[in-house]
């Protein structure tokens, strides 16, 4: 599709966009790790683990819902 946008999550599927910004929040914290902001890294290690359980609990009642 002509003019379609590729910067967000793929589709709007609330499993896919939790995935997405953990994997965004665990590069920024790696990256800050490394240019020495603890901080900062801790700060987006814990946003990462977060949205990273709120995935894990969205694919879970996504996954009992569409079983029953």
């Amino acid at each position: 599709m002509a003019g379609s946008s590729t910067a967000g999550p793929i589709n709007n599927d609330p499993n896919r966009i939790m995935l997405h910004y953990a994997i965004v929040f665990l590069v920024i914290a790696i990256i800050a790790a490394v240019l020495g902001f603890g901080t900062l890294s801790g700060l987006a290690a814990t946003i990462a683990k977060i949205c990273f359980v709120v995935f894990l609990i969205v694919a879970l009642v996504s996954f009992l819902k569409k079983n029953t």
